[in-house]
């Protein structure tokens, strides 16, 4: 008679056991809980209440086009229009090749646009401006779905991903003398803005941070002095100062015939500020790696550069991927600064709709919208974060 192999047990629990077990497994627990439910559900009623009785929504759906793109010229927006259906293609594609983390930030730029569709509906933009939202956020499930059996390579997907950059910023700025009639950067705002402030700024830093991590522990003294200097003067100032020089003061370093617009001034203030964080983050992950490592690298005969990429890198960047997460969304939070210098982004453009006369006293309706939004935005962020470090295994191995 063979044994038989028996699978190993399996621990479930039900939602009453469940309860019982992490909301009443005493009586101090239970009287919290009790506690806690009540005070959030009077919370619940009131803001429900206020929602549904007193809010005057009409301030946000009837200033939704401002909200969502500031000035940029209506009979233009098609443009936007396009470059988002391009990226709800690609995303969803990654989503199905990649996987879970991809697939949360597919999940959640899906649904965002849903929320926008909605709110459209309701908008002096009318139905078709809500039939392209849908149709994008249907796009991403799309991609979801036929990614499996298209089976695109990952680098074909990368490659896409770097043409894609591009594309967008012709559409959005388009070219004299074709069908895309020329958009001048001063004319965006709003969430647009804003989104493109955050993602070149994330974009930009990451890779110029790594590589002031790795200059500063540089066995150059020169290469060593310079990017801790850089790194040690950046933080130790505001961004608010950084805005304020790239906007003021930088015009009077360039040539008489070189204009830079104001956006990309901004832009690029965001991108230098950020990656002095983004490089102690990563010096932070160097200096936890063990110095085995690099005596390994080196008796396998491997280069400072085959090292640097093949074994360090990979191994302290994934350990210092919550800092710079928070260091990102942080990044988006502060895109809020550029009103400052004169840029009409998401919340910069609620204050000058606060400003309307037959807007006078909406300040929580405007308020809660774009905090709406931020949260979104940064909880998609924080949550494709988690499942990377769960895919990942940090902290655990």
């Amino acid at each position: 008679m063979t044994a038989q192999t028996l699978a190993p047990p399996t621990a479930t629990i039900g939602p009453r056991a469940w309860l019982q077990r992490n909301l009443f497994s005493g009586i101090p627990s239970s009287i919290a809980t009790g506690l806690i439910a009540g005070v959030l559900i009077v919370i619940a009623l009131k803001v429900g209440d206020w929602a549904l009785t007193e809010a005057r929504w009409d301030v946000v759906t009837r200033n939704q086009r401002l909200l969502l793109i500031g000035q940029y010229p209506g009979d233009q927006a098609w443009r936007l229009w396009l470059d988002l259906l391009l990226l709800s293609a690609l995303t969803g594609l990654s989503a199905a090749r990649f996987g879970r983390t991809t697939r949360v930030l597919a999940v959640s730029m899906s649904a965002f646009q849903l929320l926008l569709a909605g709110l459209t509906a309701v908008s002096p933009a009318g139905p078709l401006v809500s039939v392209g939202l849908l149709l994008n956020a249907a796009v991403v499930w799309v991609g979801v779905l036929a990614g499996p059996r298209v089976a695109i390579p990952r680098r074909a997907l990368l490659i896409a991903w770097i043409g894609a950059i591009p594309v967008t910023l012709v559409l959005l700025s388009g070219f004299k003398g074709t069908p895309l009639p020329v958009v001048g950067s001063n004319l965006w705002g709003g969430l647009l803005l804003t989104i493109l402030l955050a993602a070149v700024g994330i974009v930009v830093s990451f890779p110029l941070g790594v590589m002031l991590a790795l200059g500063r522990r540089s066995s150059m003294p020169a290469v060593r002095l310079v990017c801790t200097a850089y790194i040690e003067l950046i933080r130790a100032v505001p961004l608010v100062t950084i805005l304020f020089m790239a906007d003021i003061m930088l015009p009077f370093f360039l040539p008489g015939e070189v204009r830079i617009d104001r956006v990309t001034r901004a832009m690029g203030g965001i991108a230098l500020f950020s990656a002095a964080y983004v490089a102690e983050n990563v010096r932070g992950g160097l200096q936890a790696l063990p110095s085995g490592q690099l005596e390994a690298a080196q008796a396998l005969g491997l280069n400072t550069l085959q090292t640097n990429l093949f074994i360090v890198l990979p191994q302290a960047l994934r350990s210092v991927i919550p800092a710079n997460v928070g260091l990102f969304i942080s990044l988006l939070k502060d895109t809020t600064l550029v009103s400052i210098i004169g840029l009409s982004e998401l919340l910069g453009i609620g204050r000058a709709i606060l400003a309307q006369p037959d807007s006078l006293g909406a300040q929580m309706e405007v308020f809660a919208f774009t905090g709406l939004i931020f949260f979104v935005l940064c909880y998609a962020m924080s949550q494709a974060s988690y499942r990377l470090e769960r895919a990942l295994g940090v902290g655990t191995r």
